[in-house]
């Protein structure tokens, strides 16, 4: 497991200039902590940051979603949605939209379209659960667990050839890789990020400890063993239709990945076809 005290936190702090949480979220987040949240509030909010709710808008209408017809009103979609599914988008979007290209050595376009396809399968693969998960913690989980990656991107002038050198021989994991040369990791910077903009605390320590070997050994909670084990399938049919081999760890988690969420070889195969259609269906 990573360990995290307030020296690294602090290292962090200070090491890195991590985009703040905007006021958009901050309201959704009052609103939704109130004793009774209104659907009619929260679609008041959304509504007063123009390119956030032009950003749901765009969203609910995308073939992802297959509506009949258009939603043209940020009432009708949060009604659609619900308020945690909602602010499930607003806080992807506001993720997106807060680490500037222009700061960053990575290619931040090619890095959202992967998270955006880690979070869209771990959906789908949620879905078809014997015991479904609840895709708004999926969708946020898949799009937030590797955010560390452009603050160290920003960070790190040469973090751009690091992760080429990933990508060319990903035989060992990338935090190891960041360790050996900056370190900390961007799981750590993951983790700090989602703690300053108080997302779920289970959701911060699953970022956290996403890449740990020894994560389905050590945790007992049952909603959080379920949910790292969907990302971590997710992150693997990504890989191998992106990469066309499997993600480092997988061979030795898959197991305990395949208990946790109770699939059998034929449900595999299934959501293998089921991946593969997807990437067919939006590329």
């Amino acid at each position: 497991m990573i360990e995290v005290n307030n020296d690294i936190l602090k290292d962090v702090a200070s090491g890195f200039n991590l985009p703040v949480k905007p006021d958009v979220l901050q309201k959704l987040q009052d609103e939704l902590a109130s004793k009774e949240p209104e659907l009619n509030r929260v679609a008041t909010i959304i509504s007063g940051d123009v390119a956030t709710a032009a950003a749901v808008l765009k969203i609910i209408n995308s073939p992802y979603y297959g509506l009949s017809r258009s939603v043209t009103d940020v009432r009708q979609a949060v009604m659609f949605l619900g308020l945690e599914n909602v602010t499930s988008l607003v806080v992807g979007y506001l993720l997106q939209a807060a680490f500037d290209q222009s700061q960053c050595g990575i290619q931040l376009g090619r890095f959202w379209d992967s998270a955006n396809d880690i979070a869209n399968v771990a959906c789908l693969i949620g879905r078809k659960l014997k015991t479904p998960l609840p895709v708004e913690n999926l969708h946020m989980l898949g799009l937030f667990h590797d955010a560390g990656i452009p603050a160290m991107g920003i960070r790190f002038k040469d973090y751009a050839a690091l992760l080429q050198e990933h990508a060319e021989s990903d035989t060992s994991l990338l935090i190891t890789k960041e360790n050996n040369r900056y370190h900390t990791n961007h799981a750590i910077v993951g983790y700090y990020l989602a703690s300053s903009w108080h997302l779920p605390k289970n959701m911060c320590q699953l970022i956290l400890q996403h890449h740990s070997d020894d994560f389905f050994e050590i945790i007992k909670d049952e909603f959080e063993l379920s949910c790292c084990a969907c990302l971590r399938l997710a992150d693997n049919l990504v890989h191998v239709n992106r990469y066309f081999r499997p993600e480092p760890q997988w061979g030795y988690i898959e197991q305990d990945v395949l208990d946790i969420l109770k699939i059998d070889e034929d449900d595999y195969q299934d959501l293998k076809e089921d991946v593969e259609d997807y990437f067919v269906n939006s590329h």
